[in-house]
């Protein structure tokens, strides 16, 4: 019970929000504010959505495919980075900017480039949303394990303790909150990298399938897949949530949120 107490006033409020301006999005449809075929309403995305559901499906396992590759990819990458720049002097000096710099580059000129060095398959897809989720991910595993407690860690020097030791004992734990703050933004990230990566070089998938749709003047199935977009973004951000609550025990029910 106190769990469902804890729940609920965190969801109504956006929910009687989203429901309030669909039911207006609706209204302003039936009342002819804007032309059908620019702006469906919502009855018309859903009717479309359901007559043409197993194409949809086909095409959001592509996109799930190359989200998921791409972010257990860049996690993983973004683990290592973060502890090899932590552990190894003088790496976190030289390699650092260049991560930064690398994040200023868009996205969108990244997907070309990787299309004319790798083909049109699916490891330039992957590739690109590696490169977008593993940013984040080592720049906050790096911040908790830069800021372990000092007098803990002074301790365990003074003691004799091995610089790995160090790392596996107090300061990896120590990260693992910083280490699941950067995995949710990776989530949102690997999402929205692979449907751009969809854009450029292929047929399947929910990126694609927008553009197919916006060229034949479907906007109703626009709608349909960013809606499925969301879905996916959103389940897998709850996904780490869930599991971010199952790993951290230890911290305070209101600090997990």
């Amino acid at each position: 019970m106190g769990n469902r107490r804890t729940f609920w006033p965190q969801i109504w409020p956006p929910a009687a929000v989203l429901i309030t301006l669909l039911a207006c999005w609706q209204a302003a449809a039936s009342l002819g504010l804007f032309q059908e075929w620019l702006i469906p309403s919502p009855i018309s995305i859903v009717q479309e959505a359901i007559e043409i559901w197993p194409r949809l499906m086909e095409h959001t396992g592509a996109t799930v495919r190359i989200m998921l590759l791409g972010f257990v990819g860049g996690s993983a990458v973004g683990f290592v980075l973060a502890a090899l720049l932590h552990l190894i002097p003088g790496v976190r000096t030289a390699v650092y900017p260049l991560l930064v710099l690398s994040q200023n580059v868009p996205v969108i000129a990244i997907a070309p480039i990787l299309t004319m060095l790798l083909g049109w398959g699916m490891l330039p897809k992957v590739l690109l949303v590696i490169m977008v989720c593993f940013f984040p991910i080592t720049v906050a595993m790096l911040s908790g394990l830069m800021n372990t407690d000092a007098q803990l860690r002074n301790y365990l020097q003074m003691i004799g303790i091995r610089k790995w030791q160090l790392f596996w004992q107090l300061e990896l734990p120590h990260a693992i909150v910083h280490l699941f703050s950067g995995l949710k933004i990776a989530a949102s990230y690997s999402v929205l990298s692979a449907v751009v990566a969809e854009w450029i070089g292929t047929n399947k998938g929910l990126g694609a399938f927008m553009i197919i749709s916006f060229k034949g003047f479907m906007p109703d199935r626009v709608f349909a897949s960013v809606i499925i977009i969301v879905a996916i973004s959103l389940a897998l951000f709850g996904l780490i949530t869930i599991a971010e609550r199952l790993v951290i025990r230890w911290r305070p029910e209101k600090e997990v949120r």
